[in-house]
């Protein structure tokens, strides 16, 4: 319906424009002054250009709208924004409770295909009676192309839309079948939509129920500490004109602190580096959780977008006093610039050379701490980058690491001496020579924090 929809839109869009073209290019087009006709033909066209594109766009939202948000197609829009929102299994079943059973009146059933084990299914005749288990798993059960497929009223796959009666969810061994006698008034629209958001739920699911069973039943900290680090970047991917490194150093075997490193392409690359509140399991959770959110999100340019994902999937997780400060950045080496949003990190800075030696710019905090009080407006800054700047982002275990006389390490012109000093080296040594400093700043005493960098360095 949608499809069919906007191809009738932009149809119409464009009969409008070339009649309109047509019809003022009558008053404008003289024999007498060719030149002038010809600029004004121009103008016209261009204009026209710009108001059917823009025309067209206005008209596709509001058909998308209409085709996910009115009559039949709503319901399944109204659960797949539930989805979002769902973080364990009883979550989910939650969702399709109060949704698809109580206000779509669908049957559900969800199927483990490897373990041959029912995961969940409605309380009702069709999805607890033998007959439909055998009928499924005799015309699915060695299905596993991922996907969303449509079965007619004898439970067989189907290509005759008009005639479905459910269809289900394929994503590996996992199976969702929903029973829905109305699943023809559906916009083939949601679909896409509906797999990709069932996807993303199930690896939340298997990271933060991961990290659960191990912490509290086997109680291998060592073993969740290696499964958190995989969460981190393993090597620094090889980018031009951009160097890069980090270091990472935990307080105990899991910690709060992440960072990553995501290109675009040979100009664009998205850095970031933030802070969980707190130590332990809980920490961890949200550390993973954090770097899985801006791992799937697709437009990770819009950075506002990205603060205000990370934000709500942290408040979905209903846990006490977490929240996050983070530092997050697009580099762009052909445009020589940093578009940023600094959620209350403290410590990120510019590393830039003046003719009097180098000067340290600091990237400021334009916003709020993230996941645990409302966010204001969030607008992205922007910074000029030079050849050969140095762009540091530090948890608070670097800038606060205490001398023995208690003073901490970020208030002290031997950081700021250190850091100038060894911004003429390669992002790998310039980090080391900060690691070096904090160790030492430290003397013997026990770290009271987790220490993290994530260095980038224009290339010259």
């Amino acid at each position: 319906m949608f499809k069919s929809e906007r191809r009738l839109s932009l149809f119409a869009v464009n009969f409008a424009v070339c009649f309109l073209f047509l019809f003022l290019c009558l008053f404008f087009i003289s024999e007498e002054s060719l030149l002038f006709s010809g600029i004004c033909v121009s103008v016209i066209f261009v204009v026209l250009l710009i108001m059917g594109k823009t025309a067209y766009g206005w008209a596709c939202k509001k058909l998308e709208y209409k085709a996910l948000y009115t009559q039949e197609t709503q319901l399944l829009s109204k659960f797949v924004e539930r989805l979002r929102g769902c973080y364990s299994m009883d979550d989910f079943f939650e969702a399709v409770g109060q949704i698809l059973e109580i206000q779509g009146d669908c049957s559900v059933l969800y199927i483990d295909r490897n373990k041959k084990y029912v995961i969940y299914n409605s309380p009702d005749r069709l999805t607890c009676s033998p007959n439909t288990m055998s009928l499924l798993d005799l015309n699915f059960g060695e299905l596993r192309t991922d996907g969303v497929y449509f079965m007619d009223e004898n439970l067989g796959l189907t290509s005759q839309y008009r005639s479905s009666r459910g269809f289900f969810l394929v994503k590996g061994d996992l199976h969702l079948y929903i029973f829905c006698k109305y699943t023809h008034l559906f916009d083939k629209l949601i679909y896409d939509t509906l797999l990709d958001e069932f996807t993303h739920f199930r690896e939340r699911e298997s990271i933060i129920s991961s990290l659960s069973e191990i912490a509290q039943l086997s109680k291998e900290w060592t073993l969740l500490a290696d499964i958190q680090q995989s969460f981190l970047p393993q090597t620094m991917p090889n980018i031009p004109m951009l160097d890069l490194a980090a270091y990472f150093r935990p307080l105990v075997n899991v910690s709060g602190d992440y960072y990553t490193v995501l290109p675009f392409d040979d100009h664009k690359t998205l850095v970031m580096l933030g802070d969980v509140s707190g130590k332990g399991l809980a920490a961890a959770l949200v550390m993973g959780l954090v770097m899985n959110t801006v791992k799937i999100i697709e437009d990770k340019e819009d950075l506002a977008g990205v603060i205000r994902a990370v934000d709500r999937a942290i408040k979905n997780m209903h846990l006490q006093d977490k929240y996050t400060v983070l530092f997050i950045g697009i580099v762009d080496t052909e445009k020589m610039t940093i578009r940023y949003v600094n959620a209350s990190m403290s410590d990120p800075i510019i590393v830039t050379k003046a003719p009097d030696g180098y000067k340290i710019k600091p990237l400021t905090s334009n916003c709020s701490l993230i996941g645990i009080i409302e966010l204001d407006d969030i607008v992205p800054a922007e910074q000029k980058l030079f050849k050969g700047d140095v762009i540091l982002m530090a948890s608070d275990g670097v800038s606060e690491v205490m001398n023995e006389d208690g003073v901490e390490l970020g208030n002290t012109d031997l950081y700021l001496d250190t850091i100038k000093n060894s911004a003429c080296k390669s992002a790998s040594h310039f980090v080391d020579d900060i690691a070096d400093l904090v160790l030492s700043y430290n003397g013997d005493k026990k770290l009271r924090d987790d220490v993290t960098m994530l260095v980038a360095k224009v290339g010259e």
